[in-house]
C-alpha cells in the first residue's frame, strides 16, 4: 500500500521546524509543484515543474537560476527564468533509464541567495542494484554469528543493567545497559519496560550514523506506554552518559564523524561494521531472554543508518517478526563505481580510494540490498524524494528487492527527516503486527 504526502500548498509551522526546504521563520518560501501529482513519470515522459518564490507568502518576480541533473550527480543542463507573478514553469526533460532527476534552484535577493530543490522519479520501480550478490553471503554471516556467540553464550549474556531514575516514570522503567556482544566488543543501550506486570513484544532500535550519545531517551516513551519493551542502542561501545566533549574527542580520533564506515574495508573479515551487524542480533538475543517478553513478537525499527541496521537485522535473524525502516543508508553504496549511477550513504565517491575492487567486494557482504532480498518478515518502509543523504534512488532499489509482505509511505517533499506523526504511526503499524 502506498501513500503520498504532496507539497501542493504552503506547509505549517510545525513542519517548518523540521524541513530543510522550508526553514522556520524565513521571510522567503519556495513552492515547487510537478505536473504529475505523485512526482513520478515513465521513462521518456517529460516532467514540468511550476516554481513559485514568495516573500511573506506574496509571490515575487525574481530571476531564478537552475540546474538539472541526475540524483546526487553533476548537472547535465542549466538555465535561467524570470518569474511572472511569482511563477514559472520549468521543463525538466526526461530520463531514458529508470532514476531520478533533481531540479536545483537559486534566487538572489539583496546580498542573500536562497536555494531549493525538487526531485522527480522516472520508472523507479524498475531500478536495480549495482551491487552483486555473493554466492557465499549466507554462509559468511552464519559463520560470523556463530563466532560472535562462541565465548558469550546466549543463555549467559554478560549484561550490566542499572535503573536510570531520571528517565523512569510511574508508567515505565528505564535502564542503562552494557551488553557484551562478542569476545571483544560491547554495546550500550537504554531499555524501557512497562511497569505493569505482563508479557510484552520487544523492539530493537539501532542508531543513526555518527559517534554520539543516544539522543533524548524520553522522546520515544510512547512505545512503553503502548505496551512495548524497547531497546534504543548504540554501536560503538561508548557509554551514552559521556559528555559531548568526550564524544567530540572520539569523533576526532576517527578522523571524522562517520570515519568508522571505512575502517577495515579492504577485507570483509576486518571491516568495522561486521561486529555492528552481529551486535544487533546479539541485542535480539538479550531481548528475547527477558522474562517479560511475550515469546512471539520481535520488532526492529530505525532511520537512516538505523533503518539499514533494522533491515539487516530482519534478514539475519528470523526471530524478527516485523521491521520498520526510514530512508535506509548503506544501500547500493558501490553504485557510484559505474559512471552515471547514484550510490547510497556514506557516498564513498567523495572519499579518495574508496571504490577499489577490493573494497567493492567487501561492500557486497555489507550492503543493505543483499539483506533486503533475504527478508521474510513484513516490512514498512518510508522515504522521501528530496533526500540528499539517503537518496530516493537507493531507497527504491531496496524496496524493489524486498519480496516479503511490504508497505510503504512515500513522502516526496521530505529530505532526510520524518515527522512526529509518521514516527508515531510507525509504532501503530508495529502494534497492528502483534501476534497474540
Amino acid at each position: 500500500m502506498r501513500k503520498y504526502l504532496l507539497a501542493i500548498s504552503f506547509i505549517c509551522v510545525a513542519l517548518c521546524l523540521q524541513a530543510e526546504n522550508y526553514p522556520y521563520r524565513s521571510d522567503y518560501l519556495w513552492l515547487t509543484v510537478p505536473d504529475h501529482a505523485d512526482w513520478l513519470y515513465k521513462t521518456g515522459e517529460k516532467a514540468k515543474v511550476e516554481v513559485t518564490f514568495c516573500k511573506y507568502g506574496i509571490p515575487q518576480d525574481v530571476e531564478v537560476t537552475y540546474e538539472i541533473g541526475p540524483d546526487m550527480l553533476p548537472a547535465t543542463s542549466s538555465g535561467k527564468v524570470k518569474l511572472t507573478n511569482g511563477r514559472a514553469i520549468i521543463d525538466m526533460g526526461t530520463m531514458k533509464k529508470p532514476g531520478f532527476l533533481d531540479l536545483r534552484l537559486k534566487a538572489s535577493v539583496g546580498n542573500k541567495t536562497y536555494e531549493h530543490h525538487v526531485k522527480v522519479g522516472f520508472s523507479p520501480e524498475q531500478l536495480k542494484p549495482y551491487t552483486k550478490n555473493p554466492a557465499d553471503f549466507v554462509a559468511f554471516w552464519q559463520k560470523n554469528l556463530e563466532e560472535a556467540r562462541k565465548e558469550v553464550k546466549t543463555e549467559k549474556l554478560k549484561v550490566k543493567c542499572e535503573k536510570v531514575d531520571k528517565y523512569s516514570t510511574d508508567e515505565f522503567d528505564c535502564y542503562l545497559l552494557k551488553l557484551k556482544i562478542d569476545s571483544r566488543h560491547s554495546i550500550y543501550g537504554y531499555l524501557t519496560k512497562p511497569k505493569k506486570a505482563g508479557k510484552y513484544p520487544v523492539v530493537l532500535c539501532p542508531p543513526g550514523a555518527g559517534i554520539k550519545t543516544i539522543k533524548e531517551p524520553m522522546r520515544n516513551t510512547y512505545y512503553a506506554k503502548n505496551g512495548f519493551i524497547r531497546l534504543e542502542m548504540e554501536i560503538h561501545g561508548l557509554n551514552p552518559e559521556m559528555t559531548e566533549e568526550q564524544f567530540r574527542e572520539i569523533t576526532t580520533a576517527f578522523d571524522y564523524e562517520n570515519g568508522y564506515v571505512t575502517n577495515g574495508l579492504d577485507n570483509r573479515d576486518n571491516y568495522y561494521m561486521k561486529h555492528v551487524y552481529t551486535g544487533c542480533v546479539r541485542a535480539i538475543d538479550y531481548l528475547v531472554s527477558l522474562p517479560e517478553w511475550d515469546g512471539k513478537n520481535v520488532f526492529v525499527q530505525g532511520g537512516s543508518q538505523g533503518g539499514a541496521l533494522s533491515l539487516i537485522t530482519a534478514a539475519l535473524d528470523k526471530r524478527v517478526t516485523g521491521c520498520v525502516a526510514n530512508h535506509p543508508a548503506l544501500s547500493d553504496v558501490a553504485g557510484y563505481a559505474e559512471k552515471g549511477r547514484t550510490g547510497g550513504w556514506p557516498h564513498m565517491n567523495r572519499l579518495n580510494g574508496m571504490l577499489t575492487p577490493e573494497k567493492i567486494e567487501t561492500l557486497q557482504y555489507y550492503d543493505v540490498v543483499n539483506f533486503a532480498r533475504r527478508i521474510t518478515c513484513p516490512v514498512y518502509l518510508t522515504w522521501g524524494f528530496n533526500d540528499n543523504v539517503c537518496p530516493p534512488t537507493t531507497s527504491y532499489i531496496v524496496w524493489n528487492l524486498i519480496t516479503a509482505p511490504k508497505e510503504s509511505l512515500i513522502t516526496p517533499i521530505n529530505e532526510h527527516w520524518t515527522t512526529t506523526d509518521t514516527n508515531y504511526n510507525q509504532m501503530m503499524w508495529l502494534k497492528s503486527q502483534i501476534k497474540n
